[in-house]
């Protein structure tokens, strides 16, 4: 059964009809093609119309939808055959939250490293509700290592609520996982695309997310906290969601006003959850895009280029 975020009620009601006429035009014999070409133009124009003004916490809520794909969708969708999954960090344990290993794309071997929510609530708990544990990121950074090895491009999936909260990640050193990611990732010698194809909360996204390119799909989103997280602190209430999202500007087209992103990939009408296989193909041809004209760079130049980039975010001159 179909989930409809609550300002997704109006194309509700016009699926219902057009699941209605279809319906009786198949059981009954009655011939509905006019009206059911009428509610399909009326429902993509409506679809249209809402997406394109989507607020920021209305993204935020597409971004969490139960029925987008998540990374795991991704790398089986873009890859020619088969995807090697690798485990573990070769020190505590495998943190199912983090997925990663080889995998060919139009013939070139890359390392995919990306969170994994899971699919239901069983997969969910499995993954960990895609919120890595020190392990994770330091499972993560193995496989870059690997990459660089073997001088293959990595690509980075980001999609988590964050970094795991729980004691036990922090006694395990979680704040260093994630800052001798942030030290490797920027000095790896292979090129890094970065794609935020959901959440991308914290340290928790930033964990993965340093790279030559970082793109985010239109309805996602990006920030150094939550908007829920973000109006317990200022207002003591999770009832100020909205305001603390607009707030932030932690929507795509805000990251790429503010240069912290470079480039926004644009989803079928809907969401990437109404049309999965179109949000691969795209996704497809984006990495392609940018992986040939990443492999032509000198490699010092590659890593020169990555930490001056980042380096100069947030920096104002008066």
């Amino acid at each position: 059964m179909a989930v409809y975020l609550d300002f997704e009620e109006p194309i509700k009601v016009l699926e219902d009809q057009l699941a209605e006429n279809t319906k009786l035009q198949e059981e009954k014999g009655v011939d509905t093609t006019k009206i059911v070409n009428e509610i399909e133009k009326k429902l993509k124009q409506t679809r249209k119309e809402i997406y394109s003004n989507l607020s920021a916490w209305q993204k935020v809520q597409v971004s969490r939808h139960p029925e987008r794909p998540y990374t795991l969708s991704y790398i089986e969708a873009v890859t020619d055959g088969e995807f090697i999954e690798l485990h573990g960090d070769r020190t505590v344990k495998d943190d199912k939250a983090m997925v990663g290993g080889f995998g060919s794309i139009d013939g070139q071997s890359v390392m995919f490293i990306g969170q994994q929510k899971g699919i239901n609530t069983k997969m969910r708990q499995y993954r960990n509700f895609g919120m890595p544990n020190p392990e994770g990121y330091r499972k993560a950074l193995r496989l870059m290592k690997l990459a660089e090895k073997f001088n293959k491009p990595v690509i980075c999936f980001v999609d988590t609520p964050g970094a795991f909260p729980g004691l036990e990640a922090e006694e395990r050193g979680q704040g260093e996982a994630i800052a001798r990611n942030l030290l490797e990732m920027s000095q790896l010698t292979v090129p890094i695309i970065v794609i935020i194809i959901g959440e991308g909360a914290s340290g928790g996204a930033l964990g993965i997310g340093i790279g030559d390119k970082v793109l985010m799909l239109e309805n996602t989103w990006y920030s150094v906290i939550s908007p829920e997280s973000c109006s317990s602190i200022l207002w003591r209430s999770w009832e100020f969601k909205e305001q603390a999202a607009e707030a932030l500007k932690l929507t795509s087209t805000d990251m790429l006003k503010n240069k912290l992103i470079d480039g926004v990939i644009k989803e079928p009408s809907g969401g990437a959850h109404t049309n999965p296989q179109e949000m691969f193909d795209i996704v497809k041809k984006e990495i392609l895009k940018h992986l040939a004209k990443l492999k032509e760079c000198d490699k010092d130049k590659l890593v020169n280029k990555r930490i001056n980039k980042f380096c100069s975010m947030g920096v104002i001159n008066e």
